[in-house]
């Protein structure tokens, strides 16, 4: 089944919100892994888009920073990036959006109580994908690592996916995201 024109806009806005997301970027001298709007993009696009959409808006995002753009945290970019600290969680960031859509949307109907959890849930492959790549990189304990990887980082991150699950609740932006780009 092929993608229409709508559905690629759509996921390619969401790449562009995940982009704007990293210039929101605080270095922390705990972690090598930057507080950042970008998960809040990550699972809001699922959560609007629904897993196969949301997903592939992350694809784009990784494609746009590993061509050169410097869409990734504190403007850097490049493929280079992808095998630093934070690479886990930008592959995380795709699983993150399809599991906070397929969550989201299957089992109707979709509801701010069911989004919370679709959003929850999406965190969790951010974070093991991003944990489990700091581990390699860090070559510490297992430890050090969940306290650099996820403990400086998790609170915001609740709070992101608590406000994600709230906006794509509101029966306008649904309506406008399913009615203009879907």
């Amino acid at each position: 089944m092929g993608l229409k024109t709508r559905e690629v806009t759509a996921s390619a806005v969401f790449a562009v919100l995940t982009c704007v997301g990293a210039w929101a970027s605080i270095r922390l001298p705990i972690t090598p892994v930057p507080i950042t709007l970008q998960v809040f993009f990550v699972l809001l696009s699922g959560a609007v888009l629904g897993g196969r959409l949301g997903a592939l808006s992350q694809v784009m995002y990784i494609l746009l920073g590993i061509s050169g753009l410097p869409v990734f945290a504190g403007g850097t970019s490049g493929p280079g990036v992808l095998v630093g600290p934070t690479g886990g969680y930008l592959f995380g960031f795709i699983a993150g959006a399809y599991v906070t859509g397929w969550v989201g949307h299957s089992f109707s109907p979709t509801s701010f109580r069911k989004l919370i959890l679709a959003t929850l849930l999406g965190l969790c492959p951010i974070y093991f994908m991003g944990v489990i790549w700091l581990w390699f990189w860090l070559k510490s304990t297992p430890m050090s690592v969940l306290i650099a990887g996820i403990l400086p980082l998790l609170p915001g991150d609740i709070i992101k996916a608590v406000i994600s699950a709230y906006v794509a609740s509101r029966k306008q932006v649904m309506q406008i995201i399913h009615h203009n780009a879907l």
